[in-house]
């Protein structure tokens, strides 16, 4: 954990995904969850990277320019992807609950709300709206966009 990483959150190992960061106690709409407070990385494409072992940066850094990433010494990094996230981002690097989020709960964010390279991923969420397949925010639905309005980070916008 690192100061701007709530105070409220766990990290638990889960069986389905490694790590994954949990709410300790209940955590308010627009409470900030972590921030991405890491090293910057630059390169054309996500797939351009570092992704080796333990670090995987191209798996955990954030795109916050055309072609910025960063990454995150704290719980950030840990925060998995759900199609159906309690989670978004404000400004560049601020993870906020968009929705009151519950003892025990994981917290979760949509990848797809800061990424627009080469990046992709087989999704695992298991929700009903799983999209399957996780890319850049170029090619999230109409609809999602507009339900993810105030939690899209702002280079994107």
């Amino acid at each position: 954990m690192t100061v701007q990483d709530n105070s409220l959150l766990m990290l638990k190992e889960t069986p389905k995904y490694g790590k994954a960061v949990f709410a300790a106690e209940d955590i308010e709409k627009d409470e900030t969850i972590a921030v991405w407070d890491g090293p910057v990385y630059e390169a054309e494409n996500n797939s351009d990277l570092p992704n080796d072992f333990p670090w995987m940066i191209a798996d955990h850094a954030i795109q916050f320019e055309k072609n910025r990433w960063r990454d995150s010494e704290g719980l950030a990094r840990y925060i998995n992807h759900s199609c159906e996230p309690n989670c978004g981002i404000k400004g560049l690097f601020n993870i906020v609950a968009m929705r009151k989020i519950n003892k025990g709960e994981e917290i979760t964010w949509d990848y797809e709300m800061t990424e627009n390279s080469d990046w992709q991923m087989t999704c695992q969420c298991g929700k009903d709206n799983c999209r399957k397949i996780i890319r850049a925010y170029r090619f999230l639905p109409d609809e999602i966009k507009w339900k993810y309005q105030n939690y899209i980070s702002e280079w994107l916008k």
